[in-house]
């Protein structure tokens, strides 16, 4: 029996362009207890197909066409046609929430910061299963515990902003699941989340279906979590269905062209050298006037640019109320050494806490350490960060520049893209302005896009314009070295292989170096030459790219390596080795590789250039008995 039936739906937008299709006779179907996901990029229309569904489509949006039919396992009812209902009537209400639930995106968005954890999914509980006060306290404590809560009874009465986006994420799926629904909709549940958390919380899901007998439609742009979880799968474009079938059929023997071009675009472990992506819409850069006439060939490649020496950082945070209470030091960065070489591009991987964004930030001197030193060699010799002042912190700004994670929240709004590229120039008083405005147009050209864009203001572009325009600011100052912060995380897989590609060519074409922040080990390894693992603030495993996804020797890099969930149905994830392991966890792993509290974080070099955190094996020689004893 079908949970779900979408028959010929139309949704329509009244802009004031005028009317807009958004969905376009979209036809699917959701079997009970099965898993069908809903697969395409933004724009495509599965966030409206969702909001049909849950009767939560804006004020502006019309179903202009089609049926979309639930038929309860729990009841002996005919079906009932969601698109007739009133949005705001008592029977969507009682349905909304209760027999179809959802999961949102964003958890931090979709969650009052205002009231308890308790209090919100006790709320559902209290509606629409007309629960007293303190029963729902006792489902919510129960489904916590379902849904793996570190500690059910504190999470009752903890705020969003104190959890974790893992935890936050769980107690979205708590809420959802209290009432026990019979079809789940899950909206890009794991976009945002590490590739550990995103491999539990897939797990959990799994679990939680199971138990409960419920039907989910997943919706993703994600095709490694298609490949792991759905049994059916419906490829959407621009509010059509371009294809639909069993996900066995749609991976092995995919039929359309844009299903085809959606796999392409997907990295991938074993990649061939030289092998690229192939995004839908390539961009072809080609530098040209002031950033090519302006680099300077100061130092030879492959030399250090940047070098971090025992660099320590810490955090004082207070525990308890707006009055006081006890200080607590966090260790974000412990004696952390690295460095980075001119003209490569070093992958930087870990957790969400690992202390990616910290060392990132420390580099750019956007905060100050506490011991140790990050020097920078400009092509004249290394000189210490930190004592940088006037004229010469001045030239390193220009040297270094970041490129931010959420493009939205890191461009003004209130400025235009040409106010945006120009703001550098301006502050560091770069040529004319008739100089300034050809240079903002070639920094366009240089990303891929049109110069009649600048008058226009940030919320007029997409996701991935948002984060090219961020790039093109970055480079405005003619940087040599980039801080990239999680530039893809969350984008679509095609808009992330057109962004990942032209960073490939903009590094060869403008001989530029790259310290690359992210989870995602397969990004990493298609546009990184080294890799550098960090857990708890502490760097645990350093090796050229392929000599690491290969021989991965840290218990922490096997354990990422093995989160990540791969577009294949042949390499499936193994939920319960994940479940078993504690792998970030450092007084959990084995010797030699246990940490405990006032042990230095040892990096011993186990192969040529393959150095793996092993305080047990600090100052053994030769390297081959140091690996024999490691393993």
């Amino acid at each position: 029996m079908d949970v779900l039936t979408v028959d010929d739906l139309s949704v329509d937008f009244l802009t004031a362009e005028g009317r807009a299709r958004a969905v376009n006779g979209v036809s699917f179907s959701v079997p009970e207890n099965r898993t069908v996901a809903l697969v395409g990029e933004s724009g495509s229309g599965k966030t409206v197909v969702s909001q049909t569904i849950m009767g939560l489509l804006p004020e502006k949006a019309q179903i202009t066409g089609g049926r979309v039919l639930f038929r309860d396992p729990a009841s002996d009812g005919s079906p009932v046609d969601i698109a007739t209902l009133n949005r705001k009537g008592s029977t969507l209400r009682a349905i909304r929430g209760n027999r179809i639930a959802i999961i949102f995106q964003e958890p931090m968005t979709s969650l009052s910061p205002l009231h308890t954890i308790g209090d919100q999914i006790g709320e559902a509980a209290q509606l629409h299963r007309g629960a007293g006060a303190s029963e729902a306290r006792e489902l919510t404590r129960e489904m916590l515990s379902l849904v793996r809560f570190p500690d059910p009874v504190r999470g009752l009465d903890a705020y969003p902003f104190e959890l974790s986006g893992g935890l936050r994420q769980r107690a979205m799926i708590a809420m959802a699941m209290i009432c026990h629904p019979a079809l789940l909709i899950a909206d890009e549940p794991t976009t945002a989340l590490d590739v550990t958390i995103q491999a539990e919380i897939l797990k959990l899901m799994k679990d939680v279906q199971e138990t409960l007998k419920m039907s989910m439609l997943l919706i993703t742009h994600d095709f490694g979590v298609v490949a792991n979880m759905a049994d059916e799968v419906v490829v959407v474009y621009h509010g059509r269905v371009m294809e639909q079938g069993s996900a066995a059929e749609l991976f092995g023997n995919p039929q359309h062209a844009y299903l085809k071009a959606l796999l392409n675009a997907v990295p991938r472990f074993g990649m061939e050298a030289g092998e690229r992506l192939v995004p839908i819409r390539p961009i072809k850069p080609h530098a040209e006037g002031f950033l090519k006439s302006g680099r300077t060939r100061a130092a030879t490649p492959g030399t250090p640019l940047a070098t971090l020496s025992g660099v320590t950082k810490r955090f004082v945070t207070r525990k308890s109320g707006f009055f006081g209470g006890k200080s607590h030091a966090l260790l974000a960065l412990d004696d952390i050494n690295l460095t980075v070489n001119r003209g490569e591009c070093l992958g930087l991987v870990g957790e969400s806490g690992s202390g990616k964004t910290t060392t990132a930030k420390a580099i750019l001197r956007a905060l100050e350490i506490d011991e140790g030193e990050i020097s920078y060699d400009a092509g004249s010799g290394p000189v210490d960060v930190a004592r940088l002042s006037g004229a010469g912190l001045l030239d390193y700004r220009k040297r270094v520049q970041l490129i931010f994670q959420d493009p939205f929240s890191s461009l003004n709004p209130r400025m235009t893209v040409n106010d945006l590229l120009s703001e550098p120039l301006v502050i560091h008083k770069v040529g004319t302005p008739a100089e300034r405005a050809e240079r903002v147009r070639e920094l366009m050209r240089l990303v891929g896009l049109d110069a009649r864009f600048l008058r226009r203001y940030p919320h007029s572009f997409s996701g991935g314009q948002r984060q090219r325009i961020g790039i093109a600011r970055a480079l405005a100052l003619n940087p040599e070295f980039i801080l990239c912060d999680e530039p893809t995380s969350a984008l679509d897989v095609s808009v992330q292989a057109q962004i990942l590609n032209l960073l490939k060519d903009l590094k060869r074409e403008l001989g530029l170096t790259y310290l690359f922040v992210s989870h995602n080990l397969a990004v990493v390894d298609y546009i990184a030459d080294r890799i550098a693992v960090m857990c708890r603030g502490r760097v645990v495993e350093v090796a050229p790219t392929r000599e690491l996804i290969e021989n991965p020797m840290h218990p922490y890099t096997r354990a990422l390596l093995d989160s990540v969930p791969e577009p294949d149905l042949n390499a499936p994830l193994d939920f319960a080795k994940l479940d078993a392991g504690r792998a970030s966890e450092p007084d959990a792993w084995p010797h030699p590789y246990r940490l405990a509290d006032g042990v230095t974080p040892t990096l011993v070099e186990m192969e040529p250039g393959h150095f793996v955190c092993a305080p047990g094996l600090a100052g053994r020689a030769p390297l081959s008995s140091v690996k024999e004893a490691a393993l």
